[in-house]
């Protein structure tokens, strides 16, 4: 007999549930490599409650996971200060 079930869960693991997460996603202009793509990443990761950036270089755009609705304008410095210029919400 196993100890998993017929949907694939294990009845000997336990999962934690994580706090609902808002994912936005922005809109950014001059990036063009994957030195853009950690720069930014590592500058908005760094902000207050973000607890996820995935950056897609060739469609110009930063997802955001964070616990609450963020705050736009300290993204928008987070990407300029990168060296980079936020467009707006995709």
């Amino acid at each position: 007999m196993s100890c998993c079930s017929t949907d694939g869960t294990c009845s000997t693991t336990t999962t934690a549930t994580a706090p609902a997460a808002v994912t936005t996603v922005y809109a950014v202009a001059g990036m063009t490599c994957g030195h853009c793509e950690q720069a930014v990443g590592k500058a908005v990761g760094a902000l207050a409650g973000v607890q996820a950036v995935r950056v897609d270089v060739q469609g110009g755009l930063v997802s955001v996971d964070s616990a609450a609705e963020p705050d736009d304008e300290a993204v928008r410095a987070a990407i300029d200060e990168a060296g980079y210029e936020l467009t707006g919400r995709a």
